[in-house]
C-alpha cells in the first residue's frame, strides 16, 4: 500500500525489548549511590540490601546487572512462599522484586536462611523496608536493619538520555529537537518518560507517520 513502511510496521508490531546490560545503564546523580552499591558487591554493608525507587526508575536494570555478576536468581515478591525459600537461595544469591507486601513468614525465613548460608539477597521496592507495613515483629525489626539506597527522579541530562534509550529500545530513531521538546515538558520521572514514548510510538503507528517533534506538539501542546 502507498505510504506504508513494512519494516517500520513490523518493528512496531513486535514487543519491544529493553536492554538490561551494564553498558545500557544510564548513570546520573539520581542513581549514582545505587549503582555504586551494586558494583561494590561482594563488599556490601550487609548480606541483604534494598534498592528503592518508583516504577521505571531502574531497579530491575540494576538487579539484572548484579544478577549477572553474582549468578543470582529472580523471584517476584508476590510469588515468595515458604516452600520456595531453600531452592530460591540455591545459587547463594537472589533478587526479590517488588516485595513491599510479602508473605511475612516466608520473607523472615528467607532472611534467616540467607544469614545462615552466607547468601546474598537484593530486595527491590518502591519504599524502604523500614517503611513497609509489617505485622510480624521480628521481621519488622530485621527489615529496619536492611541498608537501602534510593533512586531519585532524573535530572535533565539523564531524562534526555533516558528518552533516547527508550526510543532506541523500540528501534525508533529520533532527533534532538524532539528530545528537547519532551524533556522541557515532561514531569521529571521515569514513568512519565516511558508513558510519553509509548504514547508517541503508538500514535505514530496509528497515523502511519514517523515519530517527530511535530507529532509531539500535536499530542502534548505547544
Amino acid at each position: 500500500m502507498p505510504g506504508r513502511s513494512p519494516p517500520r510496521q513490523l518493528a512496531l508490531a513486535l514487543p519491544h525489548a529493553e536492554s538490561f546490560g551494564r553498558e545500557d545503564f544510564l548513570p546520573g546523580p539520581s542513581n549514582r549511590a545505587a549503582l555504586t552499591l551494586i558494583e561494590s558487591w561482594p563488599d556490601w554493608p550487609s548480606r541483604v540490601v534494598a534498592v528503592v525507587g518508583p516504577e521505571g526508575s531502574g531497579k530491575s536494570h540494576l538487579a539484572a546487572i548484579w544478577a549477572a555478576d553474582a549468578g543470582a536468581r529472580f523471584l517476584a515478591g508476590r510469588a515468595l512462599s515458604l516452600s520456595q525459600v531453600p531452592a530460591a537461595l540455591a545459587t547463594g544469591a537472589l533478587v526479590v522484586e517488588d516485595v513491599e507486601r510479602p508473605d511475612e513468614r516466608a520473607l523472615f525465613h528467607l532472611l534467616n536462611l540467607a544469614r545462615e548460608d552466607d547468601a546474598y539477597v537484593l530486595l527491590t521496592a518502591r519504599m524502604p523496608p523500614a517503611a513497609w507495613n509489617i505485622a510480624l515483629a521480628d521481621l519488622a525489626s530485621r527489615l529496619r536493619a536492611v541498608p537501602s539506597v534510593v533512586l531519585s527522579p532524573p535530572d535533565d541530562a539523564l531524562l534526555r538520555a533516558l528518552l533516547v534509550k527508550l526510543f532506541a529500545d523500540r528501534q525508533v530513531a529520533v532527533d534532538e529537537s524532539l528530545i528537547g521538546y519532551l524533556s522541557a515538558r515532561l514531569e521529571r520521572s521515569f514513568a512519565a518518560a516511558q508513558a510519553a514514548v509509548d504514547r508517541l510510538d503508538r500514535e505514530a503507528l496509528r497515523r502511519k507517520r514517523p515519530v517527530s517533534r511535530a507529532l509531539a506538539v500535536e499530542m502534548f501542546g505547544t
